[in-house]
């Protein structure tokens, strides 16, 4: 294969034709009333570099022990999670992933100098024994549950060992749960301790992913301090309409939250079975959308999908899991259904 594939390949290409399960962003529209708050907005001044204090409290209302000084309100859980690093290593630094990873914690760890750690998993579970051995060399571990691209959600029991031995090292623990509402099979577990960096967004709850409304929070104040003296030189203030609208958001009723998830629920196992009957083999996503089979040369398969059979999938290679392919079911059911049957006739060539 002599063309070289990248995220920039698929992001932002469509066409009726074409039957997308590479997109990380909700097909399911907003909650109204994101909308309905924007009718009157006048104002069009920068803001407060860590947020609005208005959506800040909210957010702090949201999560019991902390108060709005705790946050910081970015560009996307992309922006911080660059804040993060930045605030918390110097440049060599070792940073933990869990493989597979999503595909911008590498580069996002390499761009700032600092040297990634890979800790293995057995079917998309953090393996503890790994984890041991290898955790006292990093300066932080970044925890993705429910994870993308597996959708696998870590168990509470291998939560609490991260979450003490980390604090018993002194290490930073960085959780990123921007799927942390869309789980299936129990709630979302929440990591606490000093040094703890948790990581989220509106864009996959709240649908709401081109507003860029994102934020972290952490106990430890100096942490937040070095991430707003950070965000001041490089981006200054989030989008205050953004954020009027993100404000909007933490006041819809849990429902919506509720009645999003069974959708998710219904495509998952729309598409866990359907590649089960196809003969592939994979794990069971318990959260997020996505799913990542066993397909080999799996860079070509994404090449021949797209180029012969209009359907967009994400190599494995670029989640550090080479012989797999990433599906996203963030699309309605019968394009699910009209993408397997494609796949199933790629399968029987």
């Amino acid at each position: 294969m002599t063309e070289k594939l990248s995220p920039a390949t698929f992001i932002g290409v469509g066409g009726s034709d074409i039957i997308s399960f590479g997109s990380g962003q909700p097909d399911l529209p907003p909650p109204h009333e994101v909308f309905e708050c924007i009718k009157d907005y006048k104002c069009f001044k920068y803001g407060p570099i860590p947020g609005q204090q208005n959506l800040r409290e909210a957010l702090a209302a949201q999560n019991p022990g902390f108060s709005f000084e705790n946050f910081v309100v970015t560009n996307g859980a992309s922006e911080a999670l660059d804040l993060t690093l930045r605030a918390i290593a110097k440049p060599k630094d070792k940073i933990m992933l869990h493989v597979p990873y999503y595909y911008s914690y590498k580069p996002l760890v390499e761009m700032n100098h600092l040297e990634p750690s890979f800790v293995n998993t057995v079917e998309g579970k953090i393996d503890i024994s790994d984890f041991e051995e290898k955790v006292h060399s990093v300066k932080a571990v970044l925890i993705n549950s429910p994870s993308n691209p597996t959708g696998r959600v870590q168990g509470v029991k291998t939560l609490k060992f991260i979450e003490k031995m980390t604090r018993d090292l002194d290490i930073t623990l960085i959780s990123d749960e921007v799927y942390k509402d869309l789980i299936y099979e129990r709630e979302n577990y929440a990591l606490s301790g000093p040094h703890i960096v948790t990581v989220n967004s509106f864009s996959k709850t709240f649908s709401m992913c081109g507003l860029r409304i994102g934020y972290l929070f952490s106990n430890d104040l100096s942490i937040v301090k070095k991430a707003v003296d950070i965000k001041t030189h490089t981006s200054m203030n989030t989008s205050i309409i953004s954020q009027e609208m993100a404000l909007a958001a933490t006041r819809v009723p849990h429902k919506f939250v509720e009645q999003q998830v069974s959708v998710w629920r219904e495509r998952r196992d729309t598409i866990y079975r359907g590649l089960l009957d196809l003969g592939l083999e994979l794990w069971k996503p318990e959260g997020a959308f996505y799913v990542l089979p066993k397909i080999e040369n799996s860079e070509q398969f994404v090449l021949d999908m797209f180029k012969k059979h209009k359907v967009i999938t994400y190599p494995g290679e670029w989640f550090g899991a080479p012989g797999r392919v990433r599906f996203s079911y963030a699309l309605d059911k019968e394009k699910i259904e009209q993408g397997l049957k494609r796949l199933g006739e790629y399968l029987k060539l």
